[in-house]
Formats: C-alpha cells, sequence, structure tokens
C-alpha cells in the first residue's frame, strides 16, 4: 500500500513539476501546469485529517476567528489523528492578529521533569540505552498540548472554551468511522500499542483485533478526559483526577512526571523571528524551535543567488540548497537549544552576513563532503510522525500550528483511565554529545538533558506577509524533514510565486549533514539525479545510494491571494489530509 500511495505521489508531483531539466539545467520541456488549490472568502482550516478539519470549520461558521478554529482542530486531531494530535505532547503555535499587527510565537513544547538528569538515559558503558530513551515511561517529558491550546483559546479566541472543545468531545463520545489512513497505522503499530494494557484497551477491539476502514472508533475515555478540560481549562488536565491518573501511570510504569510537574508547566509567549526573503517578510518560530532559525539562515545564502534563473529543481538550483542545508544542520548541532538554558546566538546565525559567508564557501560545481564541513567555530553570544495545521479567517487573522507525541503515537503507552498517549520527547535531547536521536539529527551540550529544559525541535509553524499583509500560513510534520520541507515551500511561494497546490506538489530533497546523503522524492528527472551524482552527491535512486523512495513531509498550506480570496491545500503526501473551505 505504501508503494502505492507513492507511486500516486510520484505521478503527480511530475506533473506538477513545471518543467523537465537536462544536465545543463536549461528546460527542455515546459509546462505551464498548476494544481488548482481549495478556494474560500470567509474562512478556512488545513490539517491531515477531514473530522479535524472540519472541526475547525464548523467554529469558523459559528462565528470563531481563525484561532478558535486551530484549538478545535487541534483537540480533534487528539481524536481522531492519535498518531500525532495529542493531549500528551506539545508543540508550537504562530498566531498572527490582523487587528493588532501582530505575531504571538507560542511555546508550548513538553519539559523534562525535575528528576530527569543528564545521563539518565546512558547505560553502565556509558552508550544511549534507545530503548530507554525511546519507548519506556521515562522518555515522557511533561506535556504542554493542552496549557497552549487553551492559552490560545482564553487570551485570543472569541468563542467560550466549551463552544470551541464541542467537536472533539463528540467525535471522542459518539465515534466517527474510522479512515483507511488510521486502521492502516494502527495495525502497523499494533505490536507496540498492544504492549500496553491502556493502549490496546484504547485503540483495539475487545477481542484485541483491529478496527477495519468504515468501523466506528468510540474513545469514552478520552471523551470524559475532554470534558474536563472543557469544563476546567487547563486544571481539567494538570490539576485533579486526570493529573492523579498521569502520576499514577508514572509510579507504576518507572516513570518521573509527578504533580508538581505538571503544577509547574507553563506555555511560553517568545519573540518571534522575523527576516526577509525578496520582497517577502517570513516570521518564524524561535528556540527551542531549530527550524525558524535556519530557515531564515539559509534564505539568507539564497538570496545572493539569482534562484529563479537557474530553473526551479534543476540539478543547479538543488546543488545550492543542498549544501545550504548541509551548513545549516551543521549548526544546529553546535548552537542550538532552549534559550533560558543556553545562549543560543539567534542573531549571528540569521545575519545576512553570515549567510553570504556560507555562500562563499559554497562550490557550484561540486559537492562539498559532510566530513569537510563543520559548525561556525566562532560566533558572538546571544524533533517524524508530528502534524501540522494551519487556518485563517476572513478578517486575516491566521494560525499555523505544529505539535507532536515525536514517535507515533509516543512511546505507546496511555494514561489508564482517560484514553490519551504519552510523548517520549526525552529523545529530542542529546543524551550524549554527538549520538543521534531517533531522527539521526547530532546534537551537543546545548541541548543536553536538564530538568524544566525544552527539547530542541524541528517543528517550524511558519507565516509569510507580502506588501504589509497577511499572506502564507504554513508548516509540516516529518522530524528533522521538516526543517527542508518548510524552507521549499517559502521558497516555491516567495521565489517563484507558485500557488498553494502547486508549491506543494513539487518534489522535494532533504539533506542534514550527517548521514551524508541526499533524499529525493520521486518526480525529480533522471537526468537531474546523475547530474548531482556527477557532482559528488550520494543521490537516492542511483547506483552510490539507494535508500528507496520515500516522501518528505506533508505541509499543510493557505495562501491568501491579492483578490482577497483565501486559497491552500492538503499536502496528498500523507493519507486524510483535508482542506475545509467556505
Amino acid at each position: 500500500m505504501r508503494f502505492i500511495v507513492g507511486l500516486l505521489f510520484s505521478v503527480a508531483a511530475l506533473l506538477g513539476q513545471g518543467a523537465l531539466y537536462a544536465q545543463s539545467s536549461t528546460p527542455i520541456i515546459t509546462y505551464n501546469t498548476q494544481f488548482h488549490p481549495t478556494l474560500a472568502r470567509n474562512g478556512m482550516v488545513v490539517s491531515q485529517d477531514e473530522h479535524a478539519s472540519n472541526a475547525g470549520l464548523e467554529i469558523l461558521k459559528l462565528g470563531g476567528n481563525a484561532i478558535d478554529a486551530a484549538v478545535a482542530t487541534g483537540f480533534a486531531l487528539a481524536v481522531t489523528h492519535p498518531q500525532a494530535g495529542n493531549l500528551g505532547g506539545g508543540g508550537f503555535m504562530m498566531i498572527y492578529l490582523k487587528s493588532e499587527d501582530r505575531v504571538i510565537a507560542l511555546d508550548y513544547r513538553e519539559m523534562a521533569p525535575k528528576a530527569a538528569s543528564k545521563d539518565m538515559f546512558l547505560n553502565e558503558n556509558g552508550d544511549v540505552d534507545n530503548r530507554k530513551a525511546r519507548f519506556s515511561m521515562q522518555s515522557s517529558g511533561v506535556p504542554g498540548s493542552v496549557m497552549g491550546l487553551t492559552e490560545a483559546q482564553r487570551k485570543y479566541g472569541t468563542l467560550p472554551l466549551a463552544t470551541v472543545m464541542a467537536p472533539a468531545i463528540r467525535l471522542a463520545g459518539e465515534g466517527f468511522p474510522v479512515s483507511w489512513a488510521l486502521a492502516y497505522s494502527l495495525d502497523r503499530y499494533k505490536g507496540r500499542l498492544s504492549t500496553d494494557d491502556a493502549s490496546r484497551n484504547q485503540f483495539f477491539k475487545v477481542d484485541g483485533s483491529s478496527y477495519q476502514e468504515g468501523e466506528i472508533l468510540r474513545q469514552p475515555e478520552l471523551a470524559k478526559t475532554l470534558t474536563e478540560i472543557s469544563d476546567k481549562g487547563a486544571a481539567g488536565f494538570y490539576e485533579g483526577w486526570v493529573a492523579d491518573r498521569i502520576v499514577e501511570s508514572m509510579q507504576t510504569q518507572g516513570g518521573l512526571i509527578t504533580h508538581d510537574d505538571l503544577k509547574g508547566y507553563f506555555a511560553k509567549e517568545r519573540e518571534a523571528l522575523e527576516g526577509t526573503y525578496r520582497d517577502v517578510k517570513v516570521v518564524t518560530m524561535p528556540p527551542p524551535s531549530s527550524g525558524g532559525v535556519h530557515i531564515l539562515q539559509m534564505l539568507n545564502v539564497f538570496e545572493g543567488w539569482d534562484m529563479k534563473a537557474l530553473g526551479h529543481n534543476s540539478a543547479n538550483y538543488l546543488h545550492r540548497l543542498t549544501e545550504t542545508m548541509k551548513y545549516a544542520y551543521a549548526d544546529r548541532s553546535k548552537y542550538l537549544g532552549d534559550p533560558d538554558f543556553f545562549n543560543v546566538p539567534i542573531s549571528a546565525l540569521t545575519d545576512k552576513a553570515y549567510g553570504s559567508s556560507i555562500r562563499r564557501k559554497i562550490k557550484l560545481d561540486a559537492a562539498t563532503p559532510s566530513t569537510e564541513i563543520a559548525p561556525a567555530p566562532n560566533l558572538p553570544d546571544e524533533s517524524k510522525d508530528t502534524t501540522h495545521f494551519s487556518t485563517m479567517d476572513a478578517a486575516g487573522n491566521m494560525v499555523a500550528n505544529t505539535y507532536t507525541l515525536n514517535f507515533s503515537y509516543g512511546n505507546g503507552r496511555s494514561v489508564a483511565g482517560a484514553g490519551f498517549l504519552l510523548n517520549n520527547e526525552m529523545d529530542d535531547f542529546s543524551a550524549k554529545p554527538g549520538s543521534p536521536n531517533g531522527f539521526g539529527l547530532i546534537g551537543g551540550v546545548a541541548n543536553a538533558i536538564e530538568p524544566g529544559k525544552r527539547p530542541l525541535s524541528s517543528m517550524t509553524p511558519t507565516l509569510l506577509f507580502k506588501n504589509g499583509q497577511p499572506y502564507v500560513a504554513t508548516g509540516s510534520p516529518g522530524g528533522s524533514t521538516i526543517i527542508t520541507a518548510v524552507l521549499q515551500m517559502v521558497m516555491n511561494i516567495a521565489e517563484f510565486d507558485m500557488n498553494a497546490a502547486t508549491a506543494t506538489a513539487r518534489p522535494r530533497i532533504h539533506h542534514q549533514w550527517f548521514p551524508d546523503r541526499l533524499i529525493m522524492e520521486p518526480g525529480h528527472s533522471v537526468d537531474t539525479r546523475l547530474r548531482l551524482a556527477e557532482m559528488g552527491h550520494n543521490v537516492s535512486g542511483t547506483a552510490s545510494y539507494n535508500e528507496g523512495e520515500r516522501v518528505l513531509g506533508a505541509t499543510m498550506t493557505i495562501l491568501r491571494r491579492p483578490d482577497g480570496l483565501i486559497s491552500g491545500s492538503a499536502d496528498p503526501r500523507r493519507p486524510g489530509a483535508y482542506a475545509a473551505a467556505y
């Protein structure tokens, strides 16, 4: 089935590619094909699940704003997309308030419990115990999603919280037809989920069998938890009987989270990062997101070249993207972490002069091996199954939100009696400097485990503005590939003026410094792949490197056109994504 999905995307991406390029990067065939986005006048919600998008749309139709719709979507995803939608995880939300012309960067990333320690995942030999770091109860950080969603709604929404949460409660209590994507996913992860009694009871039938497409999944325990939050706000999760259940689960299974950890959790509003690319203002998430810093860093490198003249997705264009990605991910390994614990040199990394210095190092006709690229030696002091959704309303408010449990279904463990999964975000810390995490990303002391600290993340919710007006809300899941997926969406829109659907459909690439390999989606021409291999890149789908085809990210994008219409696209790379509009 994964082959079929990949094949369908390959065809779509190739048809929407716009141009095929030979080794010289000169267009030999040009198509004017533009995929048509969903259009609306009053508002739009784009997410990875149809039920969740419709939950947000329902709130827009009741008079709610983009923030209300985003919160409704977030809580609904906890019901219908448990792979990543969650109450027990955390994330980032970018909010634009049109009436105030103001952006809020809301950090509701998980926090390390007070009992966490730097070497907690090292075995007696000093090596990382990956099973403990990823699948034990100790892998869970203090959840932030409920605090983030309720705080955003309380401060910036317009409707009562009970109204906003009603669709999610209904979906959990009355149930919903299981989609093909959810049925496939639950069956695929059945082995992991079935080892935990609470997860097995939550997601499988009484006899232990899997739900089939079209069958109704009801989650009464989750409905009860959602109702408690609806009635009491964040206190309904971080205090009272839900908190008791979380702590009981920790105590019986060797976890670290206590009542004090839950009561001490807080979401934090941070100063959004701002940069420019040509005539577009880019506003994105600051640390502990690494994505925002490196999006701006890489755009600064590209701005000194005539990228459009190279031809979209030509070998020369992709070479520049790849080499720039290497430098960004190298810097990520040394300089990025929670700014409340480590002085992240944000200004230095996002300075246009620093981008120029990287540009001068890049050879335009040959790849530089990753072993010859290192983090910048001196700078002035100063996180796969995630999900993203975007919302926009008629007034011009917009939200880009990315949140996660880290791995699909987190650590696979649910809170007994409360109906929700727990995260395994502690693996996003650097358990040992120089050792890769579950996504192959290397980190250092900046991201070491400390009590109360938030782990570094790749989540990159991003907003674009043009001519002083709200323009685009976008973001993506995908672990370490999030940053490069969002980067290419920004380039497709800001440099090549693509609409939301065409920008989404174009095939992507990814390089993260180590391992030294260039992953290319289906849809790139054979000539382009061969030319990149000749330049020294270790390219997927060639004799030198053959990982097999895969897709990169799943962007959920909304774009406001000059005529005032709202357009959007739900990425087809992951089944079930849906744009709801009116």
